[in-house]
C-alpha cells in the first residue's frame, strides 16, 4: 500500500515514493542548538520519526539527513554574552538534544550534518549563485540573494511578492512576509564575531544557505522529501528553494511535509505565559518518556495539537493497557490451535492500522484497531478461547504497532534516571519532584527477575521462598495476580492526602482574598502529578462556584492555588506555593 502524504508544494495529498529504487531520500531541518529543546520542537521530530518508521514498515528504505545549526545570530549573541567560543557554547545543547531524541525513542538519521563542518560547501554555493547573477556583494563584504532573479519565489508558501522593493535587503535570519527582501547568504565579519576566512571574504554563513548546501551535498540536486515545522515554510524553506533551484534549475524536493504548531492548554507556548516545557521539565515532574512520546504523536501531524496534562495522563493509561495486555498474552499458557474469529480480527486490525498510517500518517485512526483487538482478545482470554496460533497473530500486530509507536517495550527508567542525574549535576535538583527523588522502586527487569525466582521456587515446592518474594514485591508497591495462564504484575496506585488553600486575586483592588482554606482531599492515583492535576481542577471549580455564590457578577481575575501534598507516610512531594 503506497504512503499518501500532504504535499505543501502542490497543496494536495500525493503519493510519496522514492525516485529511485535504492531508498527514499529525505532531509529534515534539525535544531538550532542555542538552548534545550522544548516539546513543540520535539513534536516535529517525533512526527518525522513516525514518517520514517512508517516508510520502513512499508518496506521502503530511507536515506535520512538532518542538519544541526551550530552557528546563527542567536548562538553568536549568546556565546558572546557567555564569553566562550560558539563550539563550546553549543556542544552541551547538541549533546542534550541527541540524548532527548534517544529518550523519546526517535531513530537517529543516517547522516547528521553540522553547519560549521560545511562552510566550504556553502561558500561554493554562494560562488555559483554569483556566477548566474542571483547573488551580489555589498560594500561591507556581505553577500545577498537577489530575489528578483527567481520569479518563482513564493511558490511553496503561496505568498505574493510582486510589490516587493527591488534591491532592499533584510539582515536577520528570521522575518515575516512583509519584511521579505534580498536575504543574507554570507555575513561579513564583525568585531568579536565567529568568522571564517574564505574566497568570498571573511565572515560567516546566513541561516538559509546551510540547508541548501548540505541537502544537495548528501542527497543530490533533487531529492524525494523535505520536512520540518510549519514555521519554516517561510522564509527558510522558501529561501532554500530559491538558492538551490537558481543553480541547478531542478526542483530541490519533490515533496514537502510540514508539522503544525503545538499549543499548551489552548495557548501558544511561551515562558511569559508559564506554559513553556522542555522534555526534561516533564520528566522531572514525574511523567514518563513513553507517555510524552505517545501524547505528541497521537494527534496527526497536520492537526494543531493542544498539549495538556490530561492528555499525558490519558497516554499513560493507554500505555499501561498495552503493556498489561502484552504481558498477559505473552505469559499465558495456551493450547495449540487457532480460532477463526481471532485470526480474522488480527488480519483486519493489521490492515486497518497500515491503511490509517498510509493515509497521511493518521496516527489517531491507527490506534483504534489496535485497542479494538486488545479488547476482543482480553475477552477471549477470559473465556479460554485463545490458542497458540492466535497469540502469534496478535503479537505480530502488536509488533507492527510498536515498530512505529514504540511504547509497548518499557524503556522509561533510563530517561527518568538520566534527567534526575542531569538536574543534580546542573544545580537544578530543586526542579525535581520530591516524590521522584524519594522513590526507590525496582526496575521492570528487576521485577521480572524476582518473578522468575518465585516461579522456580514454586516448582521446587519452596513455598516459603515464593511467599517471601511476593512479600518483597508488595513492599516495593508491586502486586501479583496468579492465574492458570500465568502471573501478572502491576505497580500499585498510592493514596495521597492533599491539603489545598485556594486564593482569588481581586484585580480591581489589587488584594489577595482567601476563599477556601484547608481543603483536604484524599486521592488515589499512579503518580503524584496525576493526582495534583485532578485535584487542582476540582479546587478551581469549587473556587469559581464559591465566587459566583458569594459575589454574583464579580469579574473573576487570576486565580492562585497554594497547596501542600503528602504521601500516606507524610512525606511532602510538593512544596507550598505562596502568592507573590
Amino acid at each position: 500500500m503506497p504512503l499518501r502524504l500532504f504535499n505543501t508544494l502542490t497543496g494536495q495529498i500525493d503519493s510519496l515514493v522514492p525516485e529511485d529504487a535504492a531508498a527514499l531520500r529525505m532531509y529534515a531541518c534539525g535544531p538550532t542548538v542555542y538552548d534545550y529543546g522544548h516539546i513543540g520542537n520535539f513534536r516535529t521530530f517525533l512526527q518525522i520519526d513516525v514518517l520514517r518508521r512508517t516508510l520502513l514498515l512499508l518496506g521502503i528504505s530511507v536515506r535520512h539527513v538532518m542538519n544541526i545549526t551550530d552557528v546563527d545570530d542567536k548562538i553568536i549573541r549568546n556565546a558572546q554574552t557567555a564569553g566562550i567560543p560558539i563550539g563550546e557554547y553549543t556542544a552541551p545543547f547538541e549533546s542534550a538534544f541527541l540524548e532527548d531524541l534517544e529518550s523519546l525513542r526517535v531513530q537517529r538519521p543516517e547522516q547528521l550534518a553540522r553547519a560549521t563542518e560545511h562552510i566550504d560547501r556553502m561558500v561554493m554555493l554562494v560562488q555559483q549563485l554569483a556566477e548566474v547573477g542571483a547573488a551580489y556583494q555589498t560594500d561591507e563584504g556581505s553577500w545577498y540573494f537577489r530575489l528578483r532573479s527567481f520569479p518563482e519565489y513564493g511558490k511553496l508558501s503561496k505568498k505574493d511578492f510582486d510589490g516587493m522593493e527591488d534591491g532592499a535587503r533584510v539582515d536577520v535570519d528570521e522575518y515575516e512576509k512583509d519584511s521579505a527582501r534580498d536575504f543574507a547568504l554570507w555575513k561579513a565579519a564583525k568585531p568579536g564575531e565567529t568568522s571564517w576566512d574564505t574566497p568570498i571574504g571573511r565572515g560567516r554563513p546566513g541561516w538559509h544557505i546551510e540547508c541548501s548546501a548540505m541537502s544537495m551535498e548528501y542527497l543530490g540536486d533533487t531529492f524525494d522529501l523535505h520536512a520540518g515545522g510549519e514555521d519554516l515554510i517561510f522564509p527558510h524553506h522558501e529561501n532554500e528553494i530559491a538558492q538551490s533551484e537558481s543553480v541547478t534549475h531542478k526542483p530541490l524536493a519533490r515533496h514537502w511535509m510540514h508539522v503544525r504548531f503545538l499549543l499548551v492548554d489552548g495557548r501558544k507556548m511561551s515562558k511569559s505565559e508559564g506554559n513553556f516545557y522542555t522534555l526534561r521539565d516533564l520528566l522531572l515532574k514525574g511523567y514518563k518518556a513513553s507517555a510524552i512520546r505517545l501524547a505528541l504523536i497521537s494527534v496527526p501531524y497536520r492537526h494543531q495539537h493542544n498539549f495538556t496534562f490530561d492528555g499525558l495522563i490519558e497516554a499513560t493509561a493507554a500505555i499501561e493497557r498495552l503493556r498489561t495486555f502484552h504481558q498477559r498474552l505473552t505469559r499465558a499458557a495456551l493450547q495449540p490451535g487457532s480460532t477463526v474469529a481471532l485470526q480474522a480480527l488480527a488480519e483486519k486490525s493489521q490492515a486497518d492500522y497500515v491503511a490509517a498510517l498510509s493515509n497521511d500518517l493518521n496516527t489517531a485512526e491507527a490506534r483504534a484497531p489496535i485497542f479494538d483487538l486488545i479488547r476482543a482478545a482480553n475477552t477471549a482470554l477470559d473465556q479460554g478461547q485463545v490458542f497458540g496460533e492466535d497469540r502469534d497473530a496478535i503479537l505480530a500486530v502488536l509488533a507492527s504497532f510498536d515498530a512505529v509507536f514504540d511504547v509497548i517495550a518499557d524503556h522509561d527508567a533510563e530517561p527518568t534516571a538520566h534527567a534526575v542525574a542531569w538536574a543534580r549535576s546542573n544545580g537544578r535538583v530543586g526542579e525535581v519532584s520530591l516524590e521522584l527523588l524519594s522513590r526507590s522502586r525496582l526496575s521492570d527487569s528487576q521485577v521480572e527477575a524476582l518473578l522468575r525466582e518465585r516461579s522456580e521456587a514454586k516448582k521446587r515446592r519452596n513455598f516459603a521462598r515464593a511467599d517471601e518474594v511476593r512479600g518483597s514485591l508488595a513492599d516495593e508497591g508491586v502486586s501479583l495476580s496468579d492465574s492458570p495462564t500465568g502471573t501478572q504484575w502491576r505497580r500499585n496506585p498510592v493514596t495521597r492526602h492533599l491539603k489545598f488553600d485556594i486564593v482569588h486575586w481581586r484585580e480591581k483592588t489589587g488584594e489577595w482574598s482567601a476563599k477556601i482554606e484547608n481543603l483536604a482531599i484524599e486521592v488515589t492515583g499512579q503518580t503524584a502529578i496525576e493526582v495534583i492535576s485532578k485535584a487542582q481542577a476540582e479546587a478551581m471549580r469549587m473556587l469559581a462556584n464559591t465566587i459566583e455564590r458569594d459575589q454574583p457578577g464579580e469579574e473573576v481575575g487570576d486565580r492562585q492555588i497554594t497547596f501542600t501534598v503528602t504521601l500516606g507516610s507524610k512525606l511532602p512531594i510538593c512544596s507550598p506555593r505562596v502568592p507573590a
